[in-house]
């Protein structure tokens, strides 16, 4: 069994590499910066790519070559975790800056669609292929000041129900929201001017209460589901109600 992982070198998405990794399953980890640590621990079953999943043409340039190809070849379980993403631009939308609404949409959607497609047409003779992006509530709930992220979670959401329509042999795919998780883009939302996020304080409470997922939890509970035989039932769908 082999996983390609967006976004491993920190948060949740080092928690889910990690989460791998423990279960013998190799990871292909794409993204700006590695993981030494991991590297350390799994310097066998780790293989990194430093890439830039905001820059499109580096992307496209990256597909066109093998590594998919190769690190897929001969493993009859292949995975794609698509959860590398961006919460900025913040704040009513007279004020975004437009470069950064372009960065976000080309890491939270570009990059994902990209990788999805580039990654089934590289493991055609897969027995179980699984696709899971990370998705978000927000991508189901408007807030105020967050409406790129809510349109680019949101867009994850309708390319998993559209790729479900499609019936593709030896194919699961789903958007999941994890829930609330405990990772330094929490922090950074509850650093956010209440003017440019007026829900803001709603994360305040979360993480004084100890509302909050841990991010090693929130990955045990991520790949069970992911590997289990529920996955793909449904197309869009919340860990909070799924995960064990």
């Amino acid at each position: 069994m082999k996983a390609i992982l967006t976004g491993h070198a920190r948060g949740l998405g080092a928690a889910i590499a990690e989460n791998l990794l423990a279960r013998g399953i190799a990871v292909l980890g794409v993204s700006r910066h590695g993981n030494a640590s991991l590297e350390k621990q799994y310097p066998s079953t780790l293989e990194q790519v430093a890439l830039d999943l905001s820059d499109t043409e580096a992307v496209t340039a990256w597909l066109a070559g093998d590594v998919l190809r190769r690190f897929l070849a001969g493993s009859q379980t292949v995975l794609l975790v698509n959860n590398a993403g961006t919460v900025q631009p913040v704040g009513p939308m007279q004020g975004q800056d437009v470069a950064v609404i372009g960065h976000a949409v080309s890491l939270n959607v570009a990059a994902p669609l990209m990788l999805a497609g580039a990654f089934t047409a590289a493991s055609p003779d897969a027995a179980d292929r699984r696709i899971v992006h990370i998705s978000s509530g927000a991508a189901r709930n408007p807030y105020a000041g967050w409406s790129v992220y809510c349109a680019t979670k949101a867009a994850l959401d309708h390319h998993a129900r559209s790729v479900a329509l499609d019936n593709t042999p030896k194919l699961r795919i789903c958007s999941l929201a994890p829930g609330v998780v405990d990772t330094d883009m929490q922090a950074q939302i509850r650093t956010t001017p209440l003017e440019q996020f007026p829900g803001r304080e709603r994360f305040e409470a979360l993480k004084r209460t100890g509302g909050l997922s841990d991010p090693r939890d929130c990955a045990r509970r991520l790949v069970d589901y992911l590997l289990g035989d529920g996955f793909g039932n449904t197309p869009v769908a919340d860990l909070r109600d799924v995960g064990g």
